[in-house]
């Protein structure tokens, strides 16, 4: 397992109590780092950082992303508890239903654009201001490769993702005159519980488009999103990093 130096540097993960979010809150703290887990499920996020038992670097939050006050309380409280916020990794999403557009559920296709695509703006528009002052920052988004494709009867999902890979770009070169980095990776289906909820004929299909002919692991996830947050990752912003396994063609 590669190390990055993120010492002393502290980092907020959104749905971090499990799946990509949590490997990744796992590679931050084993290169030095300190987390600060958003989950809304309390419950699940409670267990998670009982199970890490390392509360003088983790610091566990319920959050809803797609609250706005919610959002600038957290950060306010991660702030206070460890003075600052270096890495904002914008992980959390949900997947939605999986239905032919012109039968898609209107109140499930807002529901995923609230949470991945609001959320993770109104998770920039509020912990950006700090990293300005500071003149440091690394942001990763977590978009699809479904926002570069489109997956069939994920017409939320992969609208919402398309549009994070576009809030990178946007954002990166906002912030360009700054030491602050926004990038996003475009991971093909991962083994996390939400994607091994969707229909097993769904997640065939999506499985059969990716060359490699499985799978990403969420540890080659967390490789490549940690190296994007380290301070080494200093000259590349507004870009998406591909994790499809082969599958995207651009």
């Amino acid at each position: 397992m590669n190390v990055y130096d993120l010492k002393d540097r502290v980092a907020i993960v959104t749905g971090g109590a499990q799946g990509i979010g949590l490997a990744v809150a796992n590679r931050v703290l084993a290169s030095g780092g300190k987390v600060g887990i958003w989950d809304r499920d309390k419950a699940l996020l409670d267990e998670t950082v009982k199970r890490l038992g390392k509360p003088d670097v983790v610091h566990g939050l319920p959050v809803d992303i797609a609250d706005l006050a919610a959002v600038e309380a957290a950060t306010k409280s991660t702030i206070g508890h460890f003075g600052k916020i270096d890495i904002l990794i914008n992980n959390a999403a949900i997947v939605g239903p999986n239905a032919n557009t012109w039968e898609y559920p209107p109140d499930a296709f807002r529901d995923v654009v609230n949470v991945g695509l609001i959320g993770t703006f109104y998770c920039c528009r509020t912990v950006v201001p700090s990293m300005i002052a500071a003149n440091y920052g690394r942001i990763v988004n977590i978009a699809s490769v479904a926002g570069k494709e489109g997956n069939p009867k994920a017409p939320a999902y992969s609208s919402m993702k398309a549009a994070v890979i576009a809030l990178t770009k946007s954002l990166g070169k906002e912030l360009a005159s700054y030491n602050i980095g926004v990038n996003c990776v475009t991971p093909a289906v991962a083994k996390t519980t939400l994607a091994m909820s969707q229909a097993p004929d769904f997640l065939a299909m999506i499985v059969s488009k990716i060359p490699r002919g499985r799978m990403l692991e969420l540890e080659e996830a967390a490789s490549m999103i940690c190296f994007l947050a380290s301070a080494e990752n200093s000259f590349t912003t507004g870009a998406a990093f591909d994790l499809s396994g082969g599958r995207a063609t651009y």
